[in-house]
């Protein structure tokens, strides 16, 4: 990405903070920072941040960090408007914050509350805090085109992985074994880092929607379901599916890969811009409904991904929201069975003018 596109982002939010009537937004939230400004898309841990940004409504942003990523910064952003801060980085912020207007935002899920309080002892009456979490979000649920660049090329690298992997399965491989080799395919490949923890699960292991890897180990004719994603050019994939080691697939596993398949047609057939997320969750959940499974199938039809593996927007009940150009969404339905395991069965699509199309 280039300087001119992260200053772009900056615009198209100073739009919002005008209409909010924000004078400044505080941006603490990682990935928020990174689309904004190219630093850091990363913390080091949950509790410790690298930086935080100041988007003002007039133009005066300000990157704040400490001495660790100073050199960093200035790869980046104007000597000039850097704030490296001590110890007390709520009191030295506060100071800033005092010079560029009486209402700041402030993205609320992403600071604690000691901090927040001390954000507002230290105002003194110069400023107030409000919360305004999703204003970064709302530009990043729709992709530019170097966005949409990036997700091809780390789906393409994906894809790959999963054919390569297909051969891979065999009896006697541990799920450990075969999430390392996913995980080193992946990064002789050309991925920066895998995008989450990959999850293999054999057998009953697969009921679990998020299991982790163990040493159950692949038998002669077994499910085997792999989720699995990787970051190239900092954006992510995340693709799943459900294999069968063996040539005799028992009669529940193949009748469940066919209901999850067509759940996840009919929701694809559907999805194009206007139409509502939770009614493209519906078109799936009426599939298993009428099987008479819907009672296996327990979380949403699907997340955003970009900078982020798990982001807006939802295919959820909940959301009414219409789908629009240039989101990027996974379809991912799935029915879990302890007795004998799960089918989950993921793509990813870009919502364009006619419809959408797989990444």
């Amino acid at each position: 990405m280039t300087h001119d596109v992260f200053a772009g982002r900056r615009e198209r939010l100073r739009a919002l903070l005008r209409q909010r009537g924000l004078d400044a937004l505080l941006v603490s939230r990682a990935p928020n920072r990174y689309y904004l400004s190219g630093f850091e898309l990363h913390d080091p841990q949950c509790d410790e941040s690298a930086g935080r940004l100041i988007i003002c409504a007039d133009g005066r942003d300000w990157l704040a960090t400490d001495a660790r990523y100073k050199d960093a910064a200035a790869r980046l952003w104007d000597a000039e408007r850097i704030l490296i801060y001590g110890h007390d980085s709520a009191g030295e912020l506060a100071g800033l914050l005092r010079r560029c207007g009486g209402r700041v935002g402030l993205e609320a899920r992403a600071v604690s509350l000691d901090f927040a309080r001390a954000l507002r002892r230290r105002a003194g009456g110069a400023f107030t805090l409000e919360g305004a979490d999703g204003l970064v979000e709302e530009l990043r649920l729709i992709k530019d085109g170097a966005e949409i660049a990036a997700l091809e090329r780390s789906f393409a690298l994906n894809h790959r992985l999963l054919r390569w992997l297909e051969e891979e399965l065999r009896p006697g491989r541990s799920e450990r074994e075969l999430a390392w080799l996913v995980e080193r395919f992946f990064r002789e490949n050309g991925a920066s880092e895998q995008a989450f923890a990959g999850i293999v699960a054999v057998g009953p292991n697969a009921a679990l929607p998020h299991a982790i890897p163990g040493e159950t180990r692949v038998t002669e004719n077994c499910p085997v379901l792999v989720d699995v994603g990787c970051r190239v050019d900092d954006y992510c994939s995340d693709q799943t599916r459900t294999f069968w080691v063996g040539d005799k697939p028992h009669a529940d596993f193949t009748r469940t890969l066919e209901l999850v398949q067509a759940a996840q047609q009919a929701a694809l057939d559907m999805m194009r811009p206007g139409v509502r997320m939770c009614d493209v969750y519906a078109a799936a959940r009426a599939i298993f409904e009428k099987a008479g499974t819907a009672e296996a199938f327990t979380h949403g039809l699907g997340h955003g991904v970009g900078l982020e593996t798990h982001e807006a927007p939802s295919l959820s009940p909940q959301r009414e929201e219409p789908l629009k150009p240039g989101m990027v969404v996974t379809v991912e339905p799935g029915l879990y069975y302890p007795q004998w395991g799960g089918v989950r069965w993921e793509y990813t699509v870009l919502v364009e003018e006619d419809g959408v199309r797989l990444l």
